[in-house]
């Protein structure tokens, strides 16, 4: 009886990247990295690179830390604690601590394995799946495995088409019709376009796949050289395109769908504003993500709380919630919540409205007050009777105003106004 070759996740680890500060989020990532910040309502981003990685099969996870990296860890420890050595499961937390060097910090993304390159030899798996610990999406990575094997990359590098516009903060490659790469470049100020695809281009996910003897060599090679920046995008990938094989692995062959047939999803909710509008789109009738897919969840700690409540009936003081996503221990006290996300323990109060809010864990809401299109960072107690989101001129004055109207709020904003 024939029977089906054994996955290729069995023998892969995967590691995850998730040292990056996230500047672009302004005060979001003040006191935490970006992977660590908050997202659809119970998560934190780093959580889709590991349910992916954990529901792909894999069971080797390692997770470089760096900058600010206490609040990721905490989180890690909590809600990723659950793998088990007599199963063959590790999950690694690699803060950088001088392990190669008396410097110290990682030098850059190839430097981050580097100088871990001991730990993945302890565990020998056969291949090492390289993640960014900061995007959000779905994907099955076994056929991008596969893909590896068959067509025998040195690299295969996962890509999405985007915009031209968008192209120039990523990875850009230009790839034969079987999917060669035949050029890599990091960033370009004028990116190339896809032939026959005017105004698209084909970027870097920041997902790699090598073998592991492959990949260990290559960074023993760079770190020997002392003109090199240690980044697996501006060097090691143009490296081999140039001097091996490197293969493009298209994202629509492995995305996980919300529907079948439907979009594929995929953010790098870099920016305030594209980070409130993701959070947003999740109140969608039918979200580009779904959180409900019990097929393929998205793990992350489950703080045991109560259920949410809402309180009160009557004109104008109505605990109510109307296409939004409201965590467990929220308490919706006579306020009206209008396509919104309120986060764990967030408590309103009454007479409010909350409309197009993204709303961060342990937030008090005062009473009377009004907010629209706002990012509100975790525990900020927002005084009674402030209104955000009808003046733009005086939201700017106040708070964090991004280009695309968002208000972001933090708890020293606050103190601000009331110093």
């Amino acid at each position: 009886m024939d029977t089906a070759p054994a996955p290729l996740a069995r023998h892969a680890m995967a590691y995850v990247l998730a040292g990056g500060r996230g500047s672009r989020l302004m005060e979001l990532t003040d006191i935490r990295a970006k992977p660590a910040v908050y997202f659809g309502g119970k998560s934190r981003i780093i959580d889709f690179a590991l349910s992916n990685a954990l529901n792909s099969g894999i069971r080797r996870i390692g997770v470089a830390t760096q900058y600010k990296a206490h609040s990721l860890i905490r989180h890690l420890q909590r809600g990723w604690n659950f793998f088990r050595p007599e199963r063959n499961e590790t999950f690694d937390i690699l803060p950088a601590s001088q392990r190669v060097t008396e410097t110290g910090w990682y030098a850059g993304t190839a430097d981050a394995v580097y100088q871990n390159i001991d730990i993945i030899e302890g565990y020998a798996p056969r291949y090492i799946v390289l993640l960014a610990g900061d995007h959000v999406y779905k994907m099955d990575y076994e056929p991008m495995l596969q893909q590896h094997v068959e067509q025998g990359a040195d690299v295969t590098v996962g890509c999405i088409e985007v915009s031209q516009s968008e192209a120039s903060g990523f990875g850009v490659m230009a790839t034969d019709a079987n999917g060669l790469i035949l050029s890599f470049l990091e960033k370009p100020a004028t990116p190339p376009t896809m032939p026959g695809k005017p105004g698209r281009c084909l970027a870097s996910m920041g997902i790699y796949v090598f073998e592991t003897h492959f990949l260990i060599d290559l960074l023993k090679r760079d770190a020997a050289d002392p003109n090199s920046s240690h980044d697996f995008g501006h060097d090691l990938i143009p490296y081999i395109v140039k001097n091996g094989r490197a293969v493009a692995h298209s994202f629509e062959t492995s995305c996980v769908r919300s529907t079948p047939g439907g979009p594929i999803y995929w953010r790098d909710v870099g920016t305030v504003d594209a980070y409130w509008e993701a959070n947003i789109d999740l109140t969608d009738f039918v979200p580009g993500l779904d959180l409900y897919d019990q097929n393929w969840p998205i793990w992350t700690y489950g703080e045991i709380v109560p259920p949410a409540k809402f309180v009160h009936d009557e004109d104008g003081r109505r605990g109510q919630a109307i296409s939004s996503m409201v965590s467990g221990g929220c308490i919706v006290s006579g306020t009206e919540v209008r396509q919104s996300l309120l986060f764990t323990g967030v408590h309103a109060h009454s007479y409010g409205l909350i409309d197009q809010a993204v709303v961060l864990p342990y937030v008090q809401v005062g009473r009377r007050a009004r907010l629209r299109r706002v990012v509100i960072d975790r525990g900020v107690v927002i005084p009674d009777g402030l209104v955000v989101g009808e003046d733009p001129d005086l939201d700017a004055a106040r708070f964090r105003l991004t280009p695309g109207g968002i208000c972001l709020i933090t708890q020293p904003m606050i103190d601000k106004l009331q110093g």
